[in-house]
């Protein structure tokens, strides 16, 4: 035991030297790639790492991690668009529209979205890059983004985790990206998945306000209700287009419906939902027994579920229920997010599935991805946990007024448009609640010629279906296209 000191001694010094598991606040690494979009192969540069969030006396709390793409080869940067994106959560890693949807790089999976092995990265020919430079940011506590306390000060969590806390702050970083990267002259987007819509709505009128950057256009990916409320009867009424889609996705509607396209059913949906049942769920249980019966028969024909059912939940299904119940016959469950995904629970029996069958899924095929993409092919590397979805809990949701946000910064500013992209299966954010969120945003009408919405034959991710992915990146670039002023065109009314 005559070593037993020195032992003690190496010991004690690896405790001192030990490094902490944190990722550093403010670095970069940049790469160089090629890429071949719709037929044109050229170069971009990748920067990816840490920018810090700092108070107001200038000490760093947070750090976030973005990655951002610049097309090589531009003689004129300054009018070249850039796209500032974001996902949602709140919580989550802005990894889906990463290398999934819009960056110049997609994850292995199948024309539908399925997750397929190897896992891997591939060329992604649908990307945006061609027509805009992309940054993806992840807030705090997602990806590698975290809060930076110190011992002698701890960082609030509700200066972040809020919706009102998040816009503030965030707005805050880009005006530092925008000024370090040099773009305050190039047109900017704004585009938010999910929770992300929220973001990006809230940000369009915080950027003008507080940091007087102005937007060309905002793109709003399976929109939340941006703080517009559909509460009651509205609430309830509003399921029954996206009942109808996921049951003919499923084939569980009648023959004379079912050998219908999608498109030519949902407006007669639609049109029954807002004329004959709002109104009808309306008068709760002054409703009476024959036009009950006569609204269970409607909904049970556009739903797959049966008028027994409905009749014993007042007309009132939850999107739970709907999803234990439409195939509970056959055996499954369907999806949330995506309802095209099938689950199979512990029982048939239940009010809700046992878990996310679309989620899973997703995590089974990104998470193996980014992981990899990010260390080997970004070259950054850290011991610092990925988090998919991170802490980020209690979430402050008062005074959500984002909606209105996007509404007053269109107001504002007049070279400012709008799209909404919603998939038909998405049961989450429904494509029928997108509408009546747009329809609500601008009651007045007036912003209706700067209003776009498009639908897909997929869910809450409509890009994780190859033609989707296809389509649905198009219309962004045409977007983008057709929001850019010509030369010299002034922003006024």
């Amino acid at each position: 035991m005559r070593n037993t000191p020195f032992l003690l001694l190496l010991f004690f010094c690896s405790l001192l030297f030990a490094q902490k598991r944190t990722i550093p606040a403010d670095t970069t690494v940049t790469t160089t790639h090629e890429v071949t979009v719709n037929g044109n192969r050229f170069s971009y540069t990748a920067t990816t790492g840490t920018q810090p969030v700092w108070d107001e006396g200038g000490n760093p709390t947070a750090t976030l991690y973005y990655t951002y793409y610049e097309r090589n080869g531009i003689k004129d940067r300054a009018s070249r668009p850039l796209v500032i994106s974001f996902n949602g959560g709140p919580g989550s890693a802005s990894v889906w529209m990463h290398i999934a949807y819009t960056g110049p790089r997609l994850l292995n999976i199948d024309d539908e979205g399925y997750p397929v092995q190897p896992y891997g990265i591939k060329e992604n020919p649908y990307s945006i890059l061609d027509v805009a430079d992309i940054i993806y940011v992840n807030p705090v506590n997602t990806g590698y983004s975290r809060l930076i306390g110190t011992e002698d000060k701890e960082v609030k969590k509700s200066d972040f985790f809020g919706v009102n806390a998040d816009i503030k702050y965030l707005a805050e970083w880009l005006n530092t990206f925008v000024s370090r990267s040099n773009r305050w002259q190039s047109p900017k987007y704004l585009i938010g998945e999910s929770y992300g819509t929220t973001r990006v709505s809230g940000l369009a009128l915080a950027l003008q306000n507080q940091q007087w950057m102005y937007l060309n256009g905002v793109i709003l990916v399976s929109p939340t209700e941006l703080g517009i409320k559909r509460d009651g009867p509205v609430e309830t009424a509003n399921r029954l287009p996206y009942f109808a889609a996921a049951a003919w996705f499923h084939k569980m509607l009648p023959p004379d419906l079912q050998q219908k396209k999608l498109e030519e059913i949902l407006p007669e949906v639609e049109h029954y939902t807002i004329k004959e049942l709002l109104p009808a769920l309306a008068q709760g249980g002054h409703l009476d027994d024959a036009q009950k019966k006569s609204a269970a028969s409607k909904m049970a024909r556009y739903s797959g579920l049966s008028e027994k059912v409905l009749l014993q939940h007042n007309l009132n299904v939850s999107y739970g229920f709907f999803w234990k119940e439409l195939l509970r016959d056959k055996g499954y469950t369907i999806g949330r997010l995506d309802s095209r995904y099938l689950g199979i629970d512990r029982e048939d029996a239940g009010d809700s599935p046992d878990y996310n069958a679309e989620l899973t899924s997703w995590l089974h095929s990104f998470t193996p991805a980014i992981n990899y993409y990010v260390r080997e092919h970004l070259n950054f590397k850290t011991d610092v946990k990925y988090n998919m979805f991170g802490p980020v809990h209690p979430w402050d949701r008062s005074n959500d007024n984002t909606g209105d946000d996007l509404r007053q910064a269109m107001a504002q500013n007049p070279y400012l448009k709008v799209m909404v992209q919603s998939g038909y299966f998405d049961g989450a954010c429904t494509y029928f609640n997108a509408k009546y969120t747009m329809w609500q945003m601008d009651p007045a009408g007036k912003f209706a010629d700067r209003m776009r919405f498009e639908a897909y034959h997929s869910g809450h991710m409509m890009y994780l279906r190859k033609e989707d992915l296809k389509t649905a990146n198009d219309h962004i670039r045409e977007f983008i296209q057709n929001s850019l002023p010509g030369k010299n065109v002034p922003a006024r009314y």
